[in-house]
């Protein structure tokens, strides 16, 4: 296991203890305690973690569930991932049944041959990938689950894999909404929640884009409208970016409106 995936792992597991502490002890009306997300209680948000990494798994180690899975998606592609987490949701053992799910997708990651690519909803990732793209939906579900229960979450240094997610999949957020691909890179200087400045693209870009990290991650996770963040766009291209932006696969949800 390389270094990076080791460090991605580690942050994964954090993210998923912050959560867990954090609904472990909720009664039947915590669970219920609706969330941000349009008709997802808190159960639902636990949930969809549980049941993706399950489905994470399965690309990770049996092509034959994984090939059912996306057979259901191909017949639901609206309402499938939704349909799979309120029907979790209502049955016992949830929080069993996740933390299971996750330390079994972290073992089967840690051993996945390096340098070959499972398959996901989006393009094939690597298990480095499949790691980060677990910690993104990890913290942004959890930053609903917050929000529902009226905790405040503070940032940290762990969102610097969101946010290479989210610079990653530029391109994919532009082909997903049909529209072309800008051809040159961006200049991105995002402030990390420790004050560093976490930068990607060449120096001397035409196009820029600044800002802090925590709300271009919440933005590439559509957990807050554009309007509402500090970021500020320089150029035609990335300002368009900002409204289409998404570090997660499949079609481009409804975003958040603005507050």
């Amino acid at each position: 296991m390389n270094d990076v995936l080791r460090q991605v792992l580690a942050d994964l597991d954090a993210e998923g203890e912050r959560l867990d502490a954090l609904v472990r002890d909720l009664d039947d009306a915590g669970w219920r305690t609706p969330t941000p997300a349009t008709g997802w209680d808190v159960a639902t948000q636990v949930a969809h973690l549980a049941w993706t990494d399950e489905v994470a798994l399965m690309a990770a180690t049996d092509k034959e569930a994984w090939d059912a899975v996306v057979l259901g998606a191909i017949g639901d592609p609206e309402g499938f991932v939704d349909t799979e987490a309120r029907r979790i949701a209502r049955e016992d053992g949830l929080l069993d049944r996740w933390r299971t799910g996750r330390e079994a997708l972290r073992d089967a990651l840690t051993s996945y041959p390096a340098g070959q690519k499972m398959p996901w909803f989006g393009p094939p990732m690597s298990a480095t990938s499949m790691a980060t793209a677990r910690l993104m939906e990890t913290w942004a579900h959890s930053l609903d689950v917050h929000e529902g229960l009226g905790v405040p979450v503070e940032d940290t240094d762990r969102i610097r894999h969101v946010a290479h997610l989210g610079v990653r999949t530029r391109n994919f957020a532009f082909a997903v909404h049909g529209l072309d691909v800008p051809a040159e890179e961006f200049r991105i200087d995002l402030v990390s929640p420790s004050e560093d400045v976490w930068s990607w693209g060449p120096e001397d870009a035409a196009q820029t884009l600044t800002g802090s990290a925590g709300d271009f991650c919440r933005l590439v996770t559509q957990r807050i409208h554009r309007a509402d963040t500090d970021l500020v766009a320089t150029g035609a291209d990335v300002d368009r970016w900002l409204d289409i932006a998404q570090a997660f696969a499949g079609q481009p949800g409804e975003g958040r409106a603005p507050r």
